[in-house]
């Protein structure tokens, strides 16, 4: 929002801004590049109130929030917005900075945001803005719309600094762990894209085949046998010494008094801990006497799953965590259990207070350092050292907390990782290749890592699967290790590739079909395709998933199937505007055309606007890829400005119009292009790269084309063509896939499927709009003229079953009925299952009422029947017509419909070859009362 509101006061500001809808797009949609959550909220009275005429609302804004004074809005520089703020800016734009701010006050450096108001509705705006975590977002806009309403009219039930610390909490929980950000952060620093699985640490890094999984620490790489091992400390233990690596000695136990048993024949002191526990719980440390063995059991024993106990010697030292990753020392860590050091004046308990204060500790693993928690280990480890919790320690006194150094119970890490002896070094990296673990943490404890631990004494006391990074991405003191590098290096070796080819398809018509081209020529080509449609996803050849899935979570699904390698995408207007595109970018865009489909539907009233949505694509072809381009559709021609990459034309215009002109420049200038030759033999499909010319094939001699005569489908390919070109596919290859590629059932369900049914040609499409009629007319004429030419029964008659979708324009609908009065004799109306809205037998009224317009204006078509059903209406069109006639049936639900085709061609087929005259009763024309009431 870039204007400054005027002075326009009425009466008095109420508190009347509110959320109408809410919207998160998870990838590149029609307000930014990037994932954003859309918010479009209504001002109400505040319309008339901008900032600057609400007394004392910007103090007090930037009495809660003073970073906002660090916001640039459109003024492009630090303080830019506190500027709006006094000149006076609507509370939908305030609301917005508002809700990123409370993410970056949630750790989330979020700054990307715009407000603009609806067009056309006063005092409503659309208020979009960036955010990491999609819960976090959301919850950020919910709190700025409430904090914003309360600093126009503060009441006692809206408590900020309250709400603040809800949602920071609400963030902590559903953030990623520092070792898990970590790599993360490192992935996307080298353009691997991620996605995140669960709620939890469970994270994709890359796509399809080239895919790696992490969880935390542990990778797709992690041997389960190498981590079961070393779960069982004692196996741990068994393996490390049978290589000679210095350990303690240890024994396994299962009760109380086996444990004290075990640790007198060790000789004390002794630990106790849980056979297969981790981050230090149930460590019970220097056991001096068979007492305290008794006291220590059932504590370690506790944090077991199996119930059983290591005894080890105590091994005496400092506590070192050495990072070992694919099979190389990384980082070490020194380890100093939670503590506090005296300063003469506060108690034990007010300096644990004091070091809790520090911003950098939090609960668990949410922030760099853990709180010291006082529980009533902690108070008898503080009695052991001759304080209690309210006595004041000397100066510089260190009053230990707990007794094991791990950072889950606040203990504090210094880098040690260049100050270790080679010795150290090479018996930590022995350690984790014995047992197997591509991420592992040796825990030394020994005298000082500097020596060898052969001469001063000390040992691997345990070795870790997923061991956190914490404590050497951010020592508290020492310098930072960047520790994510070496893992993904390992699962993304340098030139390793982490992402597939992905072509995404749009435009009004033709979106199925050609993307099914596209699939069919790369698996030719031996390719494992994943492809979206609006009849399900495709992997490999296989359906495994029926339904429309041309959005963005379908598209997801593809990217997380371990067998793809490369992927084909239907992108639909409405899965952009509701969530945008599901990946964050796509090699090759292949825009189709834009026809009066869809209009009137979420703020889409023009086909401009149209165009605008389907650009979506375009814009997300990177510098290296390419868009392919309808060069006969101006709109589409259009998007060429918004097109990083190469663009590709695809043209069905003559020799010497305007567009191929121009098309023969860009092809000079090293550009590339499809286009249709025409001659007297016949159209041939000509693929230019520069100045070479190379033909593809006679349109004529592909299936999909039915001769030559379905020109949608000759457009189809062509795009296919120029979208497999640009992915790479050799020429020949794309010429085997489009000569292979027919509109048989199996190849191309419900688009232009055709089937005999005992001597009738019967046709089985989708079209369900003006724009698509037409184009299926033209092939109707081509069709019938063929069928009329061949006949030996008399001129045929063209019946068609035509329906739309019931959240179209009225307008549209009626146009629809128009259009196919021009091609058929007799048009059959029906409706889908889903009404989407609308009553039981109004979208087939306005279809009719289109029909009968056109046929009073001298149409082809000569009655038109309303039979709402889909399958009946499919009946009543095949009892209407006779052997040799034309049916096109435009159906919704093709499976069912090619279903019984197929059955009653059968029927028919094997009543014939029993000399029935009488034929299949589906075909037995009904009375007038069963034709009544089916039209009712």
């Amino acid at each position: 929002m870039t204007d400054t509101a005027p002075d326009q006061t009425q009466g008095t500001p109420s508190p009347d801004l509110k959320i109408i809808e809410t919207r998160v797009y998870r990838g590149p949609n029609i307000w930014s590049y990037d994932p954003a959550i859309h918010l479009v909220v209504d001002l109400g009275s505040l319309e008339n109130f901008p900032s600057n005429t609400i007394d004392g609302f910007t103090e007090r804004l930037l009495e809660y929030l003073p970073r906002l004074d660090q916001h640039h809005c459109s003024r492009g520089r630090r303080g830019g917005f506190i500027e709006r703020l006094h000149e006076g800016t609507w509370l939908g734009h305030i609301a917005e900075h508002v809700s990123l701010q409370l993410q970056q006050e949630a750790g989330h450096d979020m700054r990307r945001g715009k407000t603009r108001q609806v067009k056309g509705v006063p005092g409503r705006y659309n208020i979009i803005y960036s955010y990491a975590d999609e819960g976090v977002g959301l919850a950020a806009g919910e709190l700025a719309v409430r904090f914003v309403n309360y600093l126009v009219q503060p009441t006692e039930d809206f408590d900020f600094t309250t709400e603040l610390e809800k949602f920071i909490r609400i963030a902590e929980r559903s953030a990623f762990g520092p070792s898990t950000q970590a790599i993360v952060d490192e992935a996307v620093s080298r353009d691997i894209p991620w996605i995140r699985l669960n709620k939890f640490s469970l994270v994709q890094l890359g796509q399809g085949v080239h895919a790696k999984r992490i969880r935390a620490t542990m990778t797709s790489e992690t041997g389960s046998i190498a981590v079961d091992v070393a779960s069982d400390k004692d196996l741990t233990t068994k393996l490390l010494a049978s290589a000679g690596l210095p350990v303690p000695r240890s024994v396994s136990v299962r009760d109380v008094d086996d444990a004290v048993s075990a640790a007198n024949k060790i000789g004390y002191p002794v630990v106790c801990k849980p056979l297969d526990g981790n981050h230090g719980r149930g460590v019970c440390l220097n056991l001096q006497d068979a007492d305290a063995v008794r006291e220590a059991f059932p504590i370690a024993a506790e944090q077991s799953r199996r119930g059983s106990v290591i005894v080890e010697s105590f091994v005496t030292g400092k506590d070192y965590r050495c990072l070992i990753i694919n099979g190389r020392m990384e980082a070490i860590a020194e380890r100093v259990p939670a503590h506090v050091v005296g300063d003469g004046v506060h108690t034990v308990a007010e300096l644990v207070d004091i070091t809790n204060a520090d911003p950098r500790r939090g609960v668990g693993h949410e922030k760099i350092l853990t709180r010291i928690t006082v529980n009533t280990a902690a108070r008898e480890l503080v009695k052991s050292q001759g304080f209690e919790m309210d006595d004041v320690p000397p100066e510089e006194t260190m009053v230990k907390l707990t007794l094991t150094g791990n950072m889950s119970t606040g203990g504090i890490s210094i880098d040690r990782t260049f100050e270790a002896h080679p010795e150290n070094v090479e018996i930590a990296e022995e350690a984790a290749r014995m047992i197997g673990l591509d991420i592992a943490g040796i825990d030394f404890i020994c005298p000082d890592i500097t020596q060898p631990v052969r001469e001063t004494g000390g040992a691997i006391c345990e070795v870790n699967a997923a061991p956190g990074f914490r404590m050497h991405t951010n020592p508290t003191i020492g310098d930072p290790q960047y520790i994510a590098k070496p893992v993904v290096d390992m699962l993304f070796p340098p030139g390793a590739t982490s992402r597939i080819p992905i072509v995404a398809v749009t435009g009004t018509n033709g979106k199925t079909t050609t993307s099914r081209m596209i699939s069919h020529v790369f698996k030719g080509m031996g390719r494992k395709v994943g492809m979206t449609s609006t009849d399900g996803i495709v992997i490999d050849e296989r359906l495994v998933i029926r339904s429309d899935a041309s959005g963005p979570k379908s598209a997801r699904m593809v990217l997380q199937n371990p067998r793809v390698d490369f992927a084909v995408f239907e992108v639909a207007r409405g899965g952009i505007l509701r969530e945008g595109l599901g990946y964050q970018r796509n090699d090759v865009a292949v825009v189709l055309n834009i026809q009066p489909d869809h209009l009137g539907m979420r703020g889409v009233d023009t086909l401009e606007q149209l165009a605008d949505v389907k650009a979506v694509l375009v814009e997300a072809v990177p510098r290296n890829g390419f868009a392919v381009l309808n060069a006969d559709d101006p709109l589409v021609r259009k998007m060429r400005r918004k097109c990083s990459g190469e663009v590709v034309w695809f043209s069905i215009a003559e020799s010497g119009s305007e567009v191929r002109e121009y098309i023969e420049g860009h092809c000079r200038r090293g550009g590339r292009a499809v286009v249709l030759e025409r001659s007297d033999l016949g159209d041939m499909i000509i693929m230019k790269h520069g100045r070479r010319s190379m033909q593809l094939a006679w349109t004529h001699l592909l299936p999909a084309t039915f001769g030559g005569r379905a020109m949608m489908n000759v457009q189809n390919a062509m795009a296919a063509a120029a979208a497999a070109f640009a992915a790479g596919a050799p020429l020949h290859d794309i010429r085997q896939g489009l000569r292979t590629f027919n509109t048989s059932y199996y190849l191309s369900p419900g688009r232009l499927n055709e089937i005999d049914v005992d001597g009738r040609t019967v046709i089985v499409d989708y079209c369900h709009n003006a724009p698509a009629m037409r184009m299926l007319g033209d092939f109707v004429d081509k069709l019938g003229e063929s069928l009329n030419a061949s006949s030996e029964l008399g001129r045929p008659s063209r019946i068609g079953v035509i329906a739309t979708a019931g959240d179209r324009r009225d307008d549209d609908m009626r146009e629809l009925g128009e259009v196919a009065a021009q091609h058929f004799d007799v048009v059959i109306v029906r409706e889908d299952v889903r009404l989407r809205g609308r009553q039981a037998g109004s979208t087939a009224e306005l279809v009719t009422e289109g029909v009968r317009t056109a046929m009073e204006n001298g149409a082809r078509c000569r009655q038109v029947e309303t039979v709402l059903e889909e399958l009946t209406a499919v009946q009543h069109a095949l009892s209407r017509s006779n052997r040799g006639d034309l049916v096109v049936l435009c159906v919704d639900q093709h499976q069912q419909v090619l279903s019984h085709l197929e059955s009653v061609s059968h029927l028919a087929q094997a009543g014939a070859r029993s000399g029935d005259e009488g034929g299949d009763p589906d075909f037995v024309k009904p009375d007038e009362s069963e034709a009544d009431e089916s039209e009712e």
